[in-house]
This record gives C-alpha cells, structure tokens and sequence, in this order.
C-alpha cells in the first residue's frame, strides 16, 4: 500500500502523540493520486437504514488488477470509508456498485469472523435485519433517497420534558414556554440489571412533573443510545439489562412511560440531537455541529433546513486516525476510533506522554479531573494534552466536512470544562486555519456547562408537536 506516512503526516502535529495520521490527510492524498494517475474509475457505495432509505457516497479508484499497491490502497480507503459512513448515517445494507474486488473483500470483513464482525452485528441489532453486503455494476447503483424530520421549538400546551443521563435524570414541566417545575435526581442505569429500576425512575420523575402542570399534553425525551420510532434500540444506560428482559422491557420502554400517562404523545431523541437542536434554538441558526466529550464521544446534527437527519452520528466509533499502531476501542475492537480522542479516555491515553502518571484505582471520570487540576496548577504537560487533543479536533473537523455542512461547533462535555476546552479550540483553530483555509469560517462555541444542566431537558420538552 501506498507509504501512509508519507500521505497523512499533519502540518501541525499534536506535540503528545507524533504518529497521528489523520484520516482526512490519507484520504484526500489518496484522491489527488487516483486522479493523476489518469485512471480513475467511479464507485458509489450505497448503505440502506430503516425505512427504506438509502444514502450514497460516489468517488473514485484506481483500476483494480494494475498493481498490488493500488489495489491495497483502493481496498484501504474503501473500507475506512464504509466504516464512516455506516457510523455516520447507519445503515443494515451496504451496495458497492463499481468494483467487484473490493466488495468480494468487504463481504468477507463483515461477516461472521470477520475483521468488521462488530460492526455488521451493532448495525443489525439497531435495524433488526441481518447485515449484509451487496455487489453490483457501477449502472445499477441504488437512487438516494433519504428523509429529514422538523422536530423541535415547540412551546404549546403542557409538556413535560426528560433528559435521561448515565449519573442523575433530569426533568422539567413546562407550560406554553414557562418552565413551572424543575428537577435532577442521581440514579445509577449503568449498573443495574432489574429493567424496572429505569422504568420506575423515568415514572418518578415524570409524574413529579405532571403535578405541577393542569394536564400533559406531550412528553419529550433526551436520553444517550440509538432511538428508532421512540424504541431503545442500543443505550449504554441500560448496560446490565440481560438481552431477554432488554428486549422485553427496555425496547419500549418510553412509548410504556407514554401509555401509563394516557398514551400521551412523546418523541424520544438522542441526546446529541437535543443538544444540537438546543443551540439551533440559541444561535437562531442551522447547520450545528454538537460534540459533548465525556464518557464517550456524543454527536447531534441540525441540517441547513432546521431539521434532524435520521443518522446515527455515532461518531465515537468513526476513524479519525489512520496509524495502525492507534489505541484499539476495547468495545468495537478498532483502531483510531474518535472516542479514544474526543472522551475522558483520549485525555488519559495522552497522560504517561506527558508525563503524567496516574493511580490506576482512580475512575476515569476522577483520572480527567486529576489532569484538569493540572492544567489549572499550571503544569506543562496538561497543557499539552489539551492542545494535543485540540489538533485531533481541529483533522477530525475537516474530516467530518466530508459527511457534513457544517456552520456551527459547538463542543460540551467534562472534557472542556475549565481552561481546557479554550485550549481545544484554540488548536483546532490553529489547524484549520493552516489545512483547510475552506472551513475557518466555521463558528466555534463553548456553552457553559451549568447552563445545560436542566436545559437539555428543557429542550427535550418542545420535542413533541401537538395534534390539532
């Protein structure tokens, strides 16, 4: 394959870990070379997610069967980008129409014991279809169709509005736009395998709500996980469910909240989407960009037309670094994936380099907050950390352009409470500003965390329209 180094070596290169090789870099080397090559050949690669739509991906490779460096380089690049674009947009179905080879190689990956093994079974639990790759002739490439959804903003009537998170659950009760009643409550979903546990506490705090309002007119939900038609298809809240009682109970677990109230209308969002949708509503804007850095990386996405796309956005596990000796994500089981990057885990990585050690019986969430006192102590090798991580961000934006229009970041999370999340910003301006001149007019933004704390719920709360 083509010498990786050469292709992906940064212009800024973050001062912590030097072998970075970003994944926007490789790929738009890739490009320029297939095109001198005068040789391209088109490809399109289709994924089909629920209700039938379908998105695609059209570009180019170099003919198959010319050299043993092309076809490795064509297999390569196809393969990380099927992987972003089923993290980006999901997906049950992939369609390679224009190259036989690189399907036949793909069909292998993703089955069973194959290098994608993981993918392909994620994606089949989310769409309830078994995963499968298909191969056809560049002429009979599938149409794209896909669908946006105008959710959010709404103010009237009675609603009640939920955000369910990994440490407390938070609700409001809010009346043509007055928020009448607030609250947060510490619950422990992560840990707990009695379904009823989470059913019990969204009920809780739900009614809690309800009384403080004349009647409930719609319920809004912001919860992390994969929401399919108001259906917990995959939620790290409910971790320890045992997968009968998961699916048993927690799958339809809102629309039972929603009946035990009079089967009162509810929309169950992502909480990146709410978050996203929030700062539309702020920045009375579109085209946002929301990336909450904490546990994990959490993404949501407001188009240009105000609207939700019906894409994963779990970009937590889309490639942004293209060094094969990159931390692997012990979950999916592959290297370079954006939650070692853009969560508390990109900030431990980071940490030996810096020459920081820290007590292993710490939790993760303690470990970040160690480095945070760092950094505010005025140690160096925080610092650099910060600024490490701000130049991962600063390629994985303009590696993200590639999939998104993007006028607005906003970035939120544990990660860029104090003074690191300035320094992030900083950075990935800095990269920006040197390697795509194209995209330095994207607005950063930093919201205060405290000012999200009931917001997202808030938020959460205008979800629903009213039938009239």
């Amino acid at each position: 394959m083509m010498n990786l180094d050469q292709m992906a070596t940064p212009r800024i290169v973050p001062t912590l870990d030097p072998a970075f090789r970003p994944a926007v870099l490789w790929n738009r080397a890739f490009l320029r070379a297939v095109e001198e090559s005068g040789q391209a050949v088109p490809i399109a690669i289709a994924v089909e997610r629920d209700q039938g739509q379908v998105a695609v991906h059209e570009t180019k490779l170099f003919p198959s069967g010319v050299t043993t460096s092309w076809d490795e380089a064509n297999y390569f690049y196809v393969e990380r980008l099927v992987k972003c674009l089923l993290w980006v947009k999901g997906g049950w179905k992939v369609t390679i129409a224009g190259s036989t080879i690189v399907g036949e190689r793909l069909k292998k990956d993703y089955a069973k014991g194959g290098l994608r093994e993981f993918d392909a079974g994620f994606m089949g639990r989310v769409y309830e279809k078994d995963f499968t790759v298909e191969i056809v002739p560049y002429e009979d490439k599938p149409q794209a169709f896909e669908k946006t959804e105008a959710v959010g903003g709404h103010l009237d009537g009675c609603r009640i509005g939920f955000d369910a998170g990994g440490s407390d659950r938070k609700v409001a009760a809010v009346m043509d736009g007055e928020v009448l009643f607030s609250d947060e409550t510490v619950w422990y979903p992560k840990v707990t395998e009695d379904p009823d546990y989470h059913f019990d506490g969204i009920m809780d705090s739900i009614t809690r709500a309800a009384a403080h309002l004349p009647r409930v007119d719609a319920i809004g939900v912001s919860s992390a996980g994969i929401y399919i038609n108001n259906r917990t298809m995959v939620a790290s809240l409910f971790l320890k469910v045992p997968e009968d009682l998961f699916e048993e109970k927690v799958k339809d677990i809102y629309p039972r909240v929603a009946r035990a109230l009079g089967n009162v209308p509810i929309e169950v969002r992502n909480d990146g989407d709410v978050t996203a949708l929030s700062g539309a509503s702020t920045l009375k804007d579109t085209n946002i960009l929301g990336i909450a850095m904490g546990t994990s990386e959490a993404v949501g996405y407001v188009d240009s037309e105000g609207s939700l796309t019906g894409w994963l956005n779990e970009l937590a596990f889309m490639p942004v670094d293209y060094n094969p000796k990159a931390m692997i994500d012990e979950w999916s089981g592959d290297y370079g994936c954006g939650v070692k990057y853009f969560s508390q885990d990109g900030v431990i990585k980071l940490a030996p380099a810096a020459g920081i050690m820290l007590d292993e019986n710490l939790s993760p969430a303690e470990k970040l907050q160690v480095v945070q006192n760092l950094l505010e102590s005025g140690r160096e090798g925080a610092r650099q950390i910060f600024e490490s991580i701000g130049v991962y961000l600063g390629y994985a934006i303009g590696h993200y352009a590639d999939f998104y229009d993007i006028k607005h970041l906003l970035i939120l999370g544990r990660v860029t409470s104090g003074k690191g999340g300035t320094l992030m910003l900083e950075k990935a301006r800095e990269v920006l500003n040197a390697d795509f001149p194209e995209l330095s007019n994207i607005a950063f933004h930093l919201p205060d965390e405290s000012d999200r704390r009931v917001g997202q719920a808030i938020a959460a709360a205008g979800l629903t329209a009213l039938k009239r």
